[in-house]
């Protein structure tokens, strides 16, 4: 193995950061004997602190209606062929009572930026769903607000907050999002969300459109300097009715070496075995995990609408993606060594 890559590996378990340049040079020199050891040195991490447990949330779509036009998104609002919906309140409800018996403890609301999940909306639901089960976490996923909105959202009941922060690298942001949308603005809602008290999820896609190892290695650097609770990353999966339809799909290798790598930078992070992962690789959830992955989402939406959330394509969503089929993916988990547990799944400090 390189032994300048293997020196990196022990500065990066010793001292949890690296420059933007040592990190390019880690990935630009990988091999499989480099991933398995990285792997190894990250699990090493993860269950000193997490032991073999796999937190488990369940994921509700409840609604893909959008004001954005992300060009690599499924569900961007030019997209004329996106059968849209929105699920009533009541709706959701009825997925949390079912998540609650099969052992959820963390329920994850997720949306498009819709003007219809306003600040009394959202506050509303957040009570409800605190009132019927107070021993539950409540992360959100609904985009850009303001500070005041993630004030309110917060007071209401709302414990941690998903906003994957793209890319770190303003013009590669510019590349992939329409004009009306900042950079800066991504940037402040995920301090403003640190601020109020949430444990905040940032994340970005692996191998996306004229995505370049720099432009990784800085969103490495900006994980470092932000510290976040949780980091969510997965393969670019191109959509159908997008710009970037023929575009290839990211690695699921290359994606699995960057979670041991995130592992290794922040120890106690909150990292999923994402969707994507799952999607673009039958084993991509084992993968994820045994990478240092220590979280699952399996989908809590209604089966109906599970098929319209769909921000790229060939997502899984039914099958071991189901929440329904909870026992099969306990099994696949048990089969690699891990055990997935009734928790809320807070990060450990």
């Amino acid at each position: 193995m390189n032994a300048e890559a293997l020196s990196l590996i022990d500065k990066l378990s010793i001292e949890h950061r690296l420059s933007a340049e040592e990190y390019e040079f880690l990935i630009l020199n990988r091999t499989a004997d480099l991933s398995k050891l990285l792997a190894q040195r990250a699990c090493e991490v993860r269950n000193r602190i997490y032991g073999n447990t796999v937190f488990i949330r369940g994921l509700i779509e409840i609604g893909n209606f959008c004001k954005n036009d992300c060009l690599y998104c499924g569900i961007r609002r030019s997209n004329r062929n996106c059968m849209r919906y929105r699920l009533t309140d009541d709706e959701i409800m009825d997925c949390c009572h079912e998540g609650y018996a099969l052992g959820f403890r963390t329920f994850v609301l997720q949306g498009g930026e819709d003007a219809q999940n306003s600040d009394e909306r959202i506050c509303a639901l957040l009570r409800r769903i605190k009132a019927a089960y107070p021993d539950c976490a409540v992360t959100l996923s609904l985009g850009e607000r303001s500070y005041d909105s993630y004030a309110a959202l917060r007071q209401a009941g709302a414990d941690r907050y998903l906003l994957r922060h793209e890319t770190a690298v303003k013009s590669y942001y510019e590349f992939l999002h329409p004009k009306e949308m900042q950079f800066e603005n991504r940037v402040r809602c995920l301090k403003d969300l640190k601020q109020l008290g949430y444990q905040v999820g940032c994340g970005f896609m692996v191998g996306a459109p004229d995505q370049t190892v720099r432009h990784i290695a800085s969103d490495l650097v900006f994980v470092q300097e932000f510290q976040p609770q949780m980091c969510g990353i997965g393969p670019f999966i191109p959509h159908k009715d997008t710009c970037f339809a023929e575009r290839a799909a990211g690695s699921a290798e290359l994606t699995c070496f960057l979670l041991s790598i995130l592992r290794l930078i922040k120890p106690n992070i909150l990292l999923p075995a994402t969707t994507a992962l799952g999607s673009i690789a039958s084993d991509g959830r084992e993968r994820g995990i045994l990478s240092g992955a220590n979280v699952v989402m399996p989908n809590l939406s209604p089966s109906a609408v599970r098929k319209k959330y769909m921000l790229y394509d060939n997502k899984i969503s039914d099958g071991e993606e189901s929440a329904q089929c909870i026992d099969a993916l306990k099994q696949r988990m048990k089969t690699i060594g891990y055990e997935i547990v009734t928790d809320r799944g807070d990060i450990k400090l």
